[in-house]
């Protein structure tokens, strides 16, 4: 049937964004690691770690491990592991050449399981864990920078991700559920240059004063390539380097303020963004002869549309600063929207925000407890296709409408390399719709309840 295709693609998709996590390489992918890093007391070897960091050869590596249950719902209750292992080196020519503002990064990762919460347990369109992905040894981020006009303005090029900057809140970064969000990871050609996947792109930002950024970014627009395979079957390692994709543009202003361990006043974003694809997308509900996509006597393939944009915005904000305490400390909020047109994307509108209490908890100064959600609106083209194809078929047919989700975390600071974090989701309406997508023969979607253990160690 036409409607039980359609919404196998919107499942695959769907399937495919729960893999676009970035978890902690969002720290460190955005800068050359600090030398900080190896003053940590985590081996033996850190006197030869500072050495080179003294020479300008950094390197590190995280190492995050999940166990997480659907407890009730989804499309199955069951348990999975989930891990993902990072390394990243960094390179400032200044200090072993004397080539000034030059550096070079790059990060890969080695990701594995036993299968993903989403795609296996949940069957839902947002994201539950920032590191599920398909299980695989994969190159990231590969790129020089060099920095101009005394560092107020650089420009990055190579193999690059659009998470680790553009659409990012730091403050989110404490969920599991922190990630590119489900309106660019299912509306994007295989979801974008996100966790897990990255593409060739240039990257200029600008910094006319401490407290304000311009960031423009143009990518190649599908890092997997056209095809019915999952994106990151198209490209399992991370080294297709394709070229010759329909580009993506995007572009983002930022003001910052009370950012500095100095400043009396609570501390904030704002971030304004936009961006353009230039490639060809479907149509929700039309076919390429015009007529709806769910009539019959239409030819049965969607029409093509030329072109894709989109607009959003980043808002933190600190709700108390405690005395002597930076911008990341008390108490801070994060809010993310955005839309884009509903003809020729699934997801029309995206929402979703938090609240992270920090040093809240007696005899523990660095363990954090806080509450977030995500919403996902999906288009109104695609919910009268819904309709439409129950007005030719005489069927019920179950109308696509929004996802919601809720999240609960604690973070227990065991040592300072090592962190547990409890984390509770509830999924409403999971892909939208309360139909299965993945396994008709099972039934209705019922909301789900996720409970998770993370483990973060990072050396």
């Amino acid at each position: 049937m036409e409607f039980c295709k359609r919404v196998t693609r919107v499942t695959a998709l769907a399937a495919l964004v729960l893999a676009w996590p970035v978890a902690d390489a969002r720290a460190q992918a955005g800068l050359i690691p600090s030398s900080d890093i190896v003053d940590l007391p985590y081996t033996g070897l850190d006197p030869t770690r500072k050495w080179l960091a003294e020479r300008g050869f950094t390197y590190g590596g995280i190492y995050t491990g999940e166990t997480m249950s659907n407890l009730a719902g989804g499309l199955k209750r069951g348990t999975v592991y989930q891990g993902k292992g990072e390394g990243f080196i960094g390179l400032d020519f200044d200090k072993f050449t004397n080539w000034r503002g030059l550096s070079f990064f790059a990060n890969a990762f080695q990701i594995n399981g036993t299968g993903g919460i989403s795609r296996n347990l949940v069957g839902n369109i947002q994201t539950i864990s920032n590191i599920e992905a398909l299980s695989t040894t994969r190159l990231s981020e590969m790129w020089f920078e060099q920095k101009f006009f005394n560092d107020t303005m650089t420009i990055r090029a190579g193999q690059l991700v659009s998470d680790t900057e553009f659409f990012y809140s730091k403050v989110s970064e404490f969920f599991p559920t922190s990630d590119w969000p489900a309106i660019t990871a299912v509306n994007w050609p295989s979801g974008g240059p996100a966790y897990p996947l990255s593409t060739p792109g240039v990257r200029i930002k600008i910094d006319p004063n401490p407290n304000l950024s311009w960031l423009t970014a143009v990518f190649n627009g599908d890092p997997a390539g056209p095809g019915p395979l999952d994106p990151e079957i198209k490209n399992s390692h991370g080294i297709n380097f394709r070229m010759n994709d329909a580009p993506v543009v995007i572009s983002e202003l930022i003001y910052r303020y009370n950012q500095g361990k100095d400043d009396k006043g609570l501390s904030g974003n704002i971030k304004l963004g936009a961006w353009y694809h230039s490639g060809q997308f479907d149509s929700q509900r039309f076919a390429s002869d015009g007529r709806l996509l769910a009539d019959p006597t239409s030819t049965g393939v969607a029409k093509r549309l030329r072109g894709n944009q989109g607009i959003y915005t980043v808002v933190e904000q600190q709700l108390y600063r405690p005395q002597g305490g930076d911008a990341d400390s008390g108490i801070n909020t994060f809010l993310r929207a955005s839309v884009n047109p509903s003809d020729r994307n699934l997801i029309a509108a995206y929402l979703d925000g938090g609240i992270v209490f920090s040093g809240f908890i007696p005899g523990r100064p660095n363990d954090k407890f806080g509450a977030s959600f995500l919403y996902s609106k999906f288009s109104g083209q695609a919910a009268a296709y819904d309709r439409d194809f129950g007005f030719y078929t005489g069927q019920i047919v179950p109308v696509h409408s929004s996802e919601l989700s809720f999240e609960l975390a604690y973070m227990i600071q065991m040592k300072p390399w090592w962190t547990l974090q409890p984390d509770f989701q509830y999924v409403i309406r999971p892909s939208g719709i309360p139909t299965n997508n993945y396994e008709p023969s099972i039934g209705p979607l019922k909301n789900a309840s996720i409970f998770t253990i993370r483990s973060v160690m990072k050396y």
